[in-house]
């Protein structure tokens, strides 16, 4: 008798459902990685607002825009920082509830080189409910409110 080598129907069952449960294992994985990095990005972009606001109030006699009622970071903040290329939230082409914001203290709302502080935030996505802070006074942090961000004045609590 000839003995024939192969695989049985069942072992091959038992392969394909061992990889498909892997694939979503890592796909899984993989969304939460997605979301870590674009949070990584938002932190990295407020970083360089901030870097640039202190270009402007050095230029300004220490003064920052004002923007008492607040603005998407990206717009009328871009323009008065003179800046050519503005970062945007990764994900604000998808979702437009995703993007920067800037306040600051002061009266002026178009952007004239009245402030003494600011506040930019952005809502986080990995973990949820909770907005990355960057202040004038240098500090910066989690914070679980959006609502905390009054005057430009820097929020109290934040955790890093």
């Amino acid at each position: 008798m000839k003995k024939f080598k192969g695989f049985t129907l069942i072992e091959m069952l038992v392969v394909v459902s061992i990889i498909g449960i892997l694939a979503a294992l890592a796909t899984v994985s993989f969304t939460s990685t997605q979301k870590q990095a674009r949070d990584t990005q938002r932190k990295s972009d407020l970083k360089q607002y901030q870097n640039s606001l202190e270009a402007f109030a050095n230029k300004n006699n220490g003064l920052y825009p004002g923007f008492s009622n607040g603005v998407q970071a990206s717009g009328a903040l871009c323009t008065s920082l003179a800046l050519s290329n503005c970062p945007e939230d990764p994900k604000f082409k998808t979702d437009s509830s995703y993007y920067y914001h800037y306040r600051s203290d002061g009266t002026a709302i178009n952007g004239t080189a009245v402030a003494t502080q600011y506040v930019l935030w952005s809502k986080l996505e990995n973990v949820s409910g909770m907005y990355w802070v960057v202040c004038s006074t240098g500090s910066s942090g989690k914070i679980s409110s959006s609502n905390t961000f009054t005057g430009g004045v820097c929020p109290a609590g934040l955790t890093q």
